[in-house]
């Protein structure tokens, strides 16, 4: 596959072909990160009119580091890889009936200190570099306004959209946590691989269904189920085993191909897994969105700015009724599905930020998933767990932070701690440092036993909205 020379006349494009188009009567290409999540939300296109794909991942790997510095983050080689695959093999299904204005390429962005704000700009150069490629946009959503659905769709569906995304990802959240709970004890080898590939496509099925129509109740309805078929896969008898608590930079710690199936071998080695999920994410942006509008109306409050003062003080309403309408069905979903099982909970964003501040480890005005990921983990150690794991692309900055933090931090509290870092090429002590791992958390779990310590979600004395309307 050979693309022309970059030339500065490609930037232009940038302004041109990268913002918020309407997908609407297109071909929406959709890179996978977390795959119930990413499936999910492709289905929650398709139930409001939008040809969604999810692409197949990871075997355009070497197009995306041909295409690259190895400089950037490793998620950018993944993605760039997924779409240049994706879209040479229509082009040699389709052949001269190949129309590169049917398609748009979904590629979401971040403000602040991180690289992934610039994916999209990177990849709009490598597509113009290929003729046949430079009519497809990217279109994105982004961290500056809270990930507004406005400009993909039609307005009178926008809002309706985002709130049937949401709901959809936390689905994809919960029937992942499924996953992690049941697969260490099931009492059939791949029973529950089986069920998680066959429950992604029945949960796809109803949300592209009923999605439009906001039929929440039948989402939960049909989840719960899953999880209760899930549940009898469980064989009682074999013990519980060191509970590890993953945290890092978004995509790695979600796409298991690009990750190295990280969870598989730490349950390999006698571990069952809880990863940060999706909705996490989303809930801290709608969080810090509404913290940065308070800041700003109550700067022009003591600057006597009423008008700009009354602005964004509703703009600040808007935001926060937004951000605890999202906890409010988070919590319905995850009850449905915890009245099944004992799935573990989310953790609400404001109990989080609290925990960074007496300590003053981090800062959440600081952003990236550093102040998520130190929080987080000491989350995880407050509901006993028995290990920590930070996965992240090799050289990424956010984690990085988070890893000088953490390690110092709970070697203190005695609990076990290992970075996992990756750029797509493979460590031949891997093996060796996730066992060791496994036998520190094991050695954990007996002391916890020892003191007749028993692991528990609890979420300290203090009481929070948030926690109330997720639980």
């Amino acid at each position: 596959m050979e693309g022309k020379v970059i030339s500065y006349s490609t930037f232009a494009s940038l302004l041109e072909k990268v913002g918020r188009f309407d997908v609407t009567g297109k071909t929406l290409l959709l890179p996978e990160m977390s795959r119930a999540s990413e499936c999910l939300l492709a289905a929650t296109f398709r139930s409001f009119g939008v040809n969604a794909q999810m692409m197949e991942t990871y075997k355009g790997l070497k197009l995306g580091k041909e295409f690259t510095s190895g400089k950037e983050c490793f998620p950018c080689q993944v993605t760039l890889g997924d779409i240049l695959y994706h879209l040479q093999k229509e082009k040699e299904r389709l052949g001269d009936a190949f129309d590169a204005s049917n398609y748009v390429y979904f590629l979401p962005e971040a403000d602040g200190p991180c690289r992934f704000g610039m994916y999209n700009k990177l990849q709009r150069i490598v597509l113009d570099s290929f003729p046949e490629f430079q009519q497809i946009p990217i279109a994105y959503l982004s961290t500056k306004d809270g990930y507004a659905i406005g400009g993909l769709l039609p307005s009178e569906k926008a809002k309706h959209f985002r709130r049937t995304a949401y709901v959809a990802m936390v689905a994809g959240d919960v029937w992942d946590r499924t996953l992690w709970r049941v697969r260490p004890y099931e009492n059939r080898k791949g029973a529950m691989d089986q069920l998680y590939d066959e429950g992604l496509e029945v949960l796809s099925k109803v949300i592209e269904k009923h999605g439009h129509k906001k039929d929440f109740r039948k989402i939960r309805k049909t989840l719960r189920e899953l999880v209760h078929e899930a549940r009898s896969l469980i064989d009682p008898h074999i013990p519980r085993k060191p509970r590890i608590g993953i945290v890092g930079e978004i995509y790695l710690r979600c796409h298991t191909k690009a990750n190295q199936e990280i969870i598989r071998l730490i349950e390999k080695y006698g571990g069952e897994v809880v990863n940060a999920s999706m909705s996490e994410w989303i809930n801290y942006i709608a969080y810090d969105t509404a913290l940065k509008v308070r800041n700003k109306w109550k700067m022009a409050l003591r600057l006597g700015r009423w008008a700009e003062f009354s602005r964004n003080f509703k703009s600040w309403l808007k935001h926060w009724i937004e951000y605890y309408y999202q906890l409010w069905r988070q919590g319905q979903v995850y009850r449905a599905a915890r009245s099944e099982m004992d799935i573990a909970p989310d953790h609400a964003i404001g109990p989080l930020e609290d925990k960074l501040g007496p300590r003053k480890l981090f800062c959440f005005d600081v952003g990236t998933e550093a102040a998520l990921s130190i929080a987080g983990a000491l989350a995880y150690a407050e509901h006993g767990f028995n290990g920590v794991v930070n996965v992240f692309p090799f050289t990424c900055m956010p984690s990085t932070a988070t890893s000088a933090v953490l390690k110092p931090l709970l070697q203190k509290l005695r609990i076990p701690y290992i970075d996992s870092a990756y750029d797509g090429t493979y460590q031949p002590n891997r093996d060796a440092i996730v066992r060791t791992f496994m036998y520190q958390a094991y050695q954990h779990q007996e002391k916890q036993k020892e003191n007749g310590s028993t692991f528990h979600y609890h979420f300290g004395k203090k009481w929070y909205l948030s926690e109330w309307l997720i639980q």
